[in-house]
């Protein structure tokens, strides 16, 4: 891997004087893999290259004009800060195998087509008959995309979560408690933009953030660290709330799909270059298991460049079949990361020859609660008795979801001050 501090030693040596600047390309993810002193044309295509196969904005033509102004000993403290926030916008690097992919995903169906259910209730109905589910005339207080969940819809939610976190237990994670609100340079160096017009970050009047997922604080909590190579692999898993200001208005998307606020339960690791493709595999492995023992109908997609965040060099999703919306719906996904939030976040470790390396990153998703609740009770119906699947009834203490009592219906008033 090619450091920009080695690269941009070439420049005017006042130009990067101060230690904060070189500590900056420190921790920005390497262009391209070549040998070479300094960032060059090669560099730029290559990287350009990988922009335009993801479809991302393409910023290489701005980081060129600044190199030229560096070079020429032309620069201000501006166009460093300026230099530094575009090289920390460029992507990961994308594994071969996807070059190849276009704009479709590889699909692998995980269960029998004909076993996929046609006489279903669809998931609002069923919530409706049963008074498990609100989410009209909440916006006077909540806001719009809101929810709540009743009495054993309620309790499936608390269930989903225990059965996950049992089974990364058996899988030997630790598991941590961690802050929802984060500052900015955390969530950014996972990759995720907290400015823009389509940005999905909350922000907090103090600067601080809401967090989109409990990766971002676990990934955090590793800042700055140096670890020793027999320490690896970590495994790590946190259980939060997670915050999501872009919703969407599309007719599939409705209800409970998409929404501002969730529960989800999170895998995170830590490992050396070498284990992260195969902690990868160890992370969808698991997905798998724990969704199939949902008895939902699942299909795994080997993800395209397009679909790639900023940090994924690679990437699952898992998909299952709801009935109700006639389309897949994603449960869960898990990507590599590789070094790309390593190198922002300053987290390295030491080999047992004494040479610090930068760590790589898992991350994936053992439960999201809203779109699993569509699918595990579309899924799960005979008749209409909604069915809890053998896995957790040891949670539930019940093989079916009954009907809960009515909540009364909420109704606005407007408040008119009389008259003194």
């Amino acid at each position: 891997m090619i450091c920009l501090e080695t690269r941009l030693k070439g420049f005017p040596s006042k130009v990067f004087s101060c230690p904060s600047v070189r500590k900056i390309f420190v921790n920005v993810r390497p262009l391209t893999e070549f040998d070479s002193n300094a960032i060059d044309e090669h560099d730029l295509h290559q990287a350009e290259k990988n922009i335009l196969l993801r479809r991302r904005e393409n910023n290489i033509p701005t980081i060129r004009n600044i190199l030229k102004r560096l070079k020429l000993n032309k620069t201000s403290s501006e166009d460093i800060d300026k230099l530094k926030n575009e090289l920390l916008k460029l992507p990961n690097d994308t594994h071969p195998r996807l070059w190849t992919y276009e704009d479709r995903p590889k699909e692998t169906l995980l269960c029998d087509p004909s076993k996929i259910a046609t006489n279903y209730v669809e998931f609002s109905q069923a919530c409706k008959f049963n008074n498990m589910l609100r989410m009209n005339q909440l916006g006077n207080y909540t806001g719009q995309k809101s929810y709540y969940l009743f009495g054993k819809l309620a309790e499936l939610e608390q269930a989903l979560i225990r059965y996950a976190l049992s089974v990364l237990k058996q899988k030997q994670f630790r598991l941590l408690a961690v802050p929802d609100i984060l500052p900015k340079h955390i969530i950014e160096g996972c990759g995720m933009a907290t400015d823009g017009d389509r940005n999905q970050v909350y922000k907090l009047d103090s600067g601080d953030c809401l967090s989109g997922t409990s990766e971002m604080a676990l990934a955090g909590y590793f800042s700055n660290k140096l670890l020793k190579e027999n320490d690896l692999p970590i495994k790590v898993a946190a259980v939060s709330r997670c915050y999501r200001a872009e919703t969407s208005g599309l007719q599939e998307e409705k209800g409970i799909y998409r929404v501002h606020q969730f529960t989800k339960v999170e895998m995170f690791s830590i490992c050396s270059e070498l284990e992260s493709h195969e902690m990868l595999q160890h992370f969808k492995d698991i997905e798998i298991e724990i969704f199939k023992n949902l008895n939902l109908h699942l299909r795994l997609l080997d993800m395209p460049p397009i679909e790639l965040g900023a940090s994924a060099y690679e990437k699952y999703d898992l998909e299952a079949w709801m009935p109700g919306r006639q389309m897949w719906g994603e449960i869960s996904s898990c990507s590599n990361c590789t070094d790309y939030q390593a190198k922002r976040l300053n987290i390295k470790y030491t080999t047992n020859k004494g040479q610090n390396k930068w760590v790589n990153t898992i991350n994936g998703t053992a439960t999201a609660i809203p779109r699993l609740l569509i699918a595990l009770l579309e899924t799960n119906q005979k008749g209409k008795n909604l069915l809890v699947p053998d896995i957790l009834k040891d949670y539930l203490n019940t093989s079916t979801l009954m009907k809960e009592k009515s909540i009364p219906e909420v109704k606005l008033v407007k408040q008119i001050k009389s008259k003194q």
